[in-house]
């Protein structure tokens, strides 16, 4: 059975030169060491930097929600 949940979001921007999965999960990994019940996230934007042509690193936007502790 589920329980009634209200979340909050954040806006979160990972980076990494290895590419959009990476940005991801170390953008998640570092709001998981300060913000509790991390639940979802949804990407909302994906940017590139490009130097001789080709990608030299990532960018991507996300919203992470988290649920509010019952009191």
């Amino acid at each position: 059975m589920m329980s009634n949940h209200v979340y909050k979001s954040i806006e979160l921007t990972g980076s990494s030169p290895k590419g959009m999965e990476d940005a991801i999960e170390h953008a998640i990994a570092k709001a998981a060491e300060s913000v509790r019940n991390l639940r979802w996230f949804e990407v909302t934007d994906t940017r590139g930097h490009i130097e001789d042509g080709k990608i030299a690193h990532w960018q991507v936007t996300l919203k992470a929600g988290f649920t509010l502790d019952d009191e």
